[in-house]
Order: C-alpha cells, then sequence, then structure tokens
C-alpha cells in the first residue's frame, strides 16, 4: 500500500513557504502522493492552485486533490482547463479526486441550488472528459488524469463506477473504509467493468509535542458544523508511532492501495515525523 500526506494547506494561518518546503520534503523522504482538501467557506488554500504550487518543487510525487468539490465549480469549461493545466504542467502526476460535498454553506457561498449538486456533478464529469479528449477546443491537451470519486452514499458508488477510476474514502476509519471498499467493488461488478478500483483513504495525523492539542485546536474548528463527530474525529487522530503503524496495517489488510495522512499541524517538521514513525 502506498502511503501520501496531505499538505498543510488547509489549516488556518499555513504560510506559503511552510506549504512549499513541506512539499519538498515530502518527495525526498518518498511519500506517494501530496494531499489537499478543498472547501469553500474556510479559511483555507484552493486546492489545484496549492498543487501547482507544490508541483515547481516537485518531478515525482503525484499530485492528488482530496477531493475537489466540483459543482462549486460552475463553469466546468475552466475547471476541466484548470485541471489539464496542472496535470500538463506537472508532468502527468495529477490525481483528480472529486465529490459533490456536504457543506450547504458552500454552495450557499457560491449561490448555487445544494439539493441539484448529485446530478449537475454526473453532467460535469462527462463534460470534463470530452474536453480533455480534444472537444471544443479547449486546451492545453492533456491526457485525462486518474479521477478518484468519494462519497458514501449510494449513488455515489454507482457514479464511481461510470465516470470514475476509484474511490476515496473519509477518515472514518479502517472498518468503515472495508465496508465502502467492497460496496465500489459491487457497484463495479454491476456496472459491467473488469477492471478494478483504485482506493484511497484519508487519516490525520499530529506528531511531536502536545498533539492533542494541535489536533483539537484544528479538527474541533474544521468540523465544527458536524458536532459531536469534531470531538470523535479529533480523539482519532494518530499521535504515536505504534498506532501509525497498525493503522496502516489495517488499511493495508482491508484492500485499501493508498493512505493519505493528513496534518493537523502545519509545521514541516511534522513530515519529518512521520516518515520516521511509518519507518
Amino acid at each position: 500500500m502506498d502511503i501520501g500526506i496531505g499538505l498543510p494547506s488547509n489549516i488556518p494561518g499555513a504560510e506559503a513557504v511552510q506549504v512549499v518546503e513541506w512539499a519538498g520534503r515530502a518527495e525526498r523522504l518518498g511519500f506517494s502522493s501530496l494531499g489537499a482538501i478543498d472547501r469553500l467557506v474556510y479559511d483555507n488554500y484552493e486546492p489545484l492552485i496549492t498543487l501547482a504550487a507544490a508541483a515547481a518543487v516537485t518531478t515525482r510525487i503525484r499530485l492528488a486533490t482530496v477531493v475537489v468539490i466540483a459543482p462549486l465549480h460552475a463553469n466546468t469549461a475552466m475547471l476541466a482547463k484548470q485541471v489539464a493545466s496542472v496535470n500538463r504542467l506537472s508532468g502527468g502526476r495529477l490525481v483528480l479526486g472529486l465529490a459533490p460535498g456536504g457543506r450547504a454553506d458552500d454552495y450557499e457561498a457560491s449561490r448555487l441550488a445544494f439539493d441539484k449538486r448529485g446530478r449537475a456533478f454526473d453532467l460535469m464529469i462527462t463534460e470534463m472528459r470530452d474536453i480533455w479528449s480534444g472537444g471544443r477546443g479547449i486546451g492545453p491537451r492533456s491526457a485525462a488524469p486518474q479521477i478518484i470519486i468519494g462519497g458514501f452514499a449510494p449513488r455515489s458508488f454507482e457514479r464511481a463506477a461510470r465516470h470514475g477510476d476509484g474511490w476515496i474514502a473519509g477518515a472514518d476509519g479502517a472498518e468503515v473504509f472495508a465496508q465502502g471498499a467492497e460496496r465500489a467493488r459491487q457497484a463495479w461488478r454491476a456496472a459491467g467493468r473488469e477492471d478494478r478500483p483504485r482506493f484511497q483513504a484519508l487519516c490525520y495525523f499530529s506528531l511531536g509535542p502536545d498533539p492533542d492539542h494541535h489536533a483539537k485546536k484544528y479538527l474541533h474548528d474544521y468540523y465544527a458544523f458536524a458536532g459531536p463527530f469534531a470531538e470523535k474525529i479529533a480523539a482519532a487522530t494518530l499521535k504515536d508511532k505504534e498506532t501509525i503503524r497498525s493503522t496502516i496495517e489495517a488499511y493495508e489488510k482491508a484492500g485499501n492501495d493508498e493512505l493519505i495522512l493528513l496534518p493537523v499541524n502545519p509545521d514541516p517538521e511534522q513530515v519529518d515525523l512521520l516518515a520516521e514513525a511509518i519507518g
């Protein structure tokens, strides 16, 4: 199983120098991917722009959106162009995670219909694939990136099997991941696909001095809309070598292809501490 690492671009107050230094360290230490999260109504950097910055200081590591909330980008042609640009500038290293999102405030701020996001999402994927294959004369010309689709509703698995190359789980633990992965496999079979889905999953980590403080400070804020779930996910943050290694083993046994560990502390030393903990 590959081990990727999230960029600190979603942590309020993260500085540009920290994000860029983080990317370089992650590549040097052998992580498989750099992940960037999407939110609109939050103090974070936009994921495709963040990954473009990371592309400029790296040459090997994959660049993964985990995920882009696609329907917020109402101009599908522009989103397709932005994706193609990052993919082309990075030498084809972009892995495009997509989902419709579950935050109504993001849609309200965009003046878009929250209850119509699913259908809009399906149409966007079809349109973007047409653009990447040369339709409508929109460049730069770039091969379509690998598309990984998120979500846990029944429709999400059907959508992944119809439009995507794989499925991504949230930070809900290996047991929940395993349940979702089996549903994805069933959707693949129902769609008549002979290939297998590529799986990704997310976990949060916090290492070094006072890991509980950093986990609670960030995750209680980021998940404030989710009520008690914020405390649950903060408590589940990986905070020591033994827990990190046992979690990696659990996801690997569950059939995951890549686990991306997301930070709660923007200090680039977290990259080194994680690499050391993984061994």
